[in-house]
């Protein structure tokens, strides 16, 4: 890696703002939750399965809290990380787990810059924006485009807020959901140059099959969502679980109605076997590139997780270090580097230091940065 490009890549973590208790949640889930609930149900599920993830230092914070937000931030500052892209929840003008970046708005001292992502689906039991019972749903229309930029702008306009030659940056999680994406595109950039900017910088997540041309859709630029991006990784490697006695159970109690019925098994795989494919793959100058320190979401499913195993900080700067110097950063107008995620604890899946690691993720990646070695 260049040391002169070096220093123009900007490492930017995404941000879970689950961490605080809603009224919402309280009624769908019990009072008092936020995502720690799920946090501490995690239960190793074979052997060296790390599970449960437990915070170290910061604890099981609340993110109502300034001092917890600005331990986020110092920490981020310390270690490289550019900025926080922080999950934004709309649903028609409702707003769900805006108290960390209100609060952050109004406070001057946090002071590390951030970037939007709309994860504009619907709300479900089953943690994934299916459509299986559905709490809270997504309804698209002109005029919620235009209630929703309009609502952007206090974020857009302020000092802290990334933007790429004037342009707000802003994210959209899953495009597909849209019945007419560019539709929405050209409202918010007409919208973007009324109020005094000069366009909007505007992103997609390449997750859910969704692999198109930014430019087919309207975007300026694709982001890697690992480990969910690029169509050619084969998660459904796995062992399978044996079905035979449930089959046999089910038709031996079938005619009194007591049948089990048959669970999706977890999905496991080695943390570098899924790198390597990543690394095996090329880079465009316009979807910027992504890795994850390491995923286990079987904390928040009972069945149907997938399980990244045997991650570890050494495999972590291996894939780091070649996204640094194989990258074509000095094509990328972005050059951003994202990492999923700073906070993500349901899904195994964070910077921040936890009981096991310590800080060597953060000390990695500072490292990365500062050598590209």
């Amino acid at each position: 890696m260049n040391k002169d490009v070096g220093k123009t890549i900007k490492a930017i973590a995404f941000y879970l703002p689950q961490f605080h208790p809603i009224p919402e949640n309280n009624d769908w889930w019990g009072r008092g939750f936020t995502e720690w609930n799920n946090v501490v149900k995690g239960k190793p599920r074979f052997k060296n399965h790390y599970q449960p993830h437990l915070p170290e230092e910061l604890g099981f914070y609340d993110l109502r809290l300034e001092e917890t937000r600005l331990a986020q931030e110092m920490l981020a500052k310390e270690y490289g990380i550019h900025g926080f892209c922080y999950y934004h929840y709309w649903f028609s003008g409702k707003r769900l787990l805006n108290e960390p970046i209100d609060r952050k708005l109004k406070n001057p001292n946090e002071d590390l810059p951030f970037m939007l992502c709309w994860a504009n689906e619907n709300w479900t039991k089953v943690w994934d924006g299916g459509e299986n019972e559905i709490l809270i749903k997504q309804d698209y229309s002109k005029e919620d485009d235009l209630k929703h930029f309009n609502h952007l702008l206090k974020y857009f306009r302020d000092d802290r807020y990334i933007k790429i030659d004037d342009k707000p940056v802003f994210l959209i999680y899953r495009p597909k959901l849209f019945p007419d994406i560019n539709k929405t595109i050209e409202i918010w950039r007409k919208e973007a140059l009324k109020n005094d900017f000069k366009g909007l910088h505007l992103g997609y997540v390449q997750s859910w099959g969704v692999y198109d041309i930014p430019e087919s859709m309207g975007f300026d630029f694709g982001v890697e969502f690992h480990p969910f991006s690029k169509s050619k990784v084969n998660l459904n490697f796995s062992k399978k679980i044996n079905h035979f006695f449930l089959k046999a159970y089910n038709k031996l109690f079938s005619t009194y109605s007591i049948v089990i019925k048959k669970r999706k098994p977890d999905v496991v795989r080695n943390y570098w076997d899924y790198a390597l494919m990543q690394m095996n793959d090329t880079y465009s100058k316009n979807i910027s590139p992504c890795l994850t320190p390491m995923w286990d979401n079987s904390a928040r499913r009972k069945h149907g997780a997938l399980i990244l195993k045997n991650s570890s900080p050494v495999y972590y700067k291996k894939w780091l270090n070649f996204i640094l110097n194989n990258y074509p950063w000095d094509k990328s107008i972005e050059k951003f580097l994202f990492i999923n995620a700073w906070n993500e604890w349901a899904e195994g899946n964070h910077l921040e230091p936890c009981q096991k690691w310590g800080r060597a993720y953060l000390e990695i990646t500072k490292e990365c940065l500062n050598n590209g070695k």
